[in-house]
């Protein structure tokens, strides 16, 4: 497959990776993480956002759209997902471009010819491209064809991933990049499907895989409030971690830089109202890790 689903491609990214990088998020994925910063993601296929501010109320777009997929229910515009199959013929009758898209499909030399652009930044940089998401592992034939087109050119490959694909997939597919950045939200299974969707068995065991197998891994934990950030957690974490060998890890404060998007999705964001933690919250947290003879940082 040469054409892959992508929402987003973010040029000199310092976060997702080391070094200069380019950051090609990926659509779909299998978790519905309640604090998810890219709702827009989660579903595997394109979806059209409205935009409250730029909308004049006109609602043009509502016969415009052929699918009868649009409404206006309590002063806003509706799009009924169900309904929707992304098409994008709504866009046209949008005279304030309230209406956009999240979701486009990008071949392989589409995006190979992108991230060259910045390829004297990656080297200098000791940079690179990162495949994140969403979960990029959920569209692994598309990998096979973009993995070694970028190798090809001696770029540094990381994958963002939530660690959750089938074990033939993960097996298969991971070896081929350079890095792995893997969240691992939640010692417990339970708790972990309460707020993500999914138990967390399969995760668990393709991490015990990757780190068997020699992998290069940077195990990361979204540190949430009131899910995984009281310090019993941190010593949960900490011996699952020394159980799988694992000596280094990075944290990941809850932010709410995703937080617009849920109003653009007209969706309920569970997380509105809960305040973002920061490096100082999280000291004691991170020492507890220290003391048990684990590399953690942010």
């Amino acid at each position: 497959m040469d054409q892959g689903l992508i929402f987003n491609i973010q040029k000199f990214s310092i976060h997702d990776g080391p070094g200069i990088r380019t950051t090609v998020f990926f659509k779909g994925c299998p978790l519905h993480c309640r604090w998810c910063a890219n709702p827009e993601s989660q579903s595997g296929k394109i979806v059209i956002l409205w935009d409250a501010k730029k909308c004049s109320g006109c609602k043009k777009c509502i016969p415009g759209c052929k699918k009868g997929a649009i409404s206006f229910q309590e002063g806003r515009i509706v799009i009924d997902r169900n309904k929707c199959d992304g098409c994008q013929e709504c866009l046209a009758f949008c005279p304030q471009h309230a209406l956009t898209r999240e979701g486009e499909s990008r071949s392989v030399a589409d995006i190979v010819a992108l991230c060259l652009q910045d390829k004297d930044f990656y080297e200098e940089s000791n940079g690179g491209v990162t495949l994140s998401g969403g979960e990029a592992l959920l569209q692994p034939a598309f990998l096979e064809k973009l993995l070694p087109a970028l190798k090809a050119h001696d770029i540094h490959v990381a994958l963002e991933t939530t660690g959750f694909a089938s074990a033939a997939t993960f097996q298969k597919i991971a070896p081929l990049f350079d890095l792995l950045l893997f969240d691992v939200k939640h010692h417990d299974s339970i708790k972990h499907r309460e707020m993500t969707g999914v138990t967390n068995e399969q995760i668990l065991a393709n991490l015990l895989w990757a780190c068997k197998n020699g992998l290069e891994i940077l195990p990361r934990i979204p540190v949430i409030p009131d899910f995984n950030n009281s310090l019993d957690d941190a010593r949960s974490f900490v011996a699952l971690f020394r159980k799988l060998n694992i000596f280094q890890v990075q944290l990941l404060p809850f932010h709410q830089f995703g937080q617009g998007k849920y109003d653009l999705l007209n969706r309920k964001y569970a997380y509105g109202n809960i305040k973002a933690l920061y490096k100082e919250d999280l000291k004691d947290y991170q020492e507890i890790f220290i003391q048990n003879g684990i590399d953690c940082f942010f």
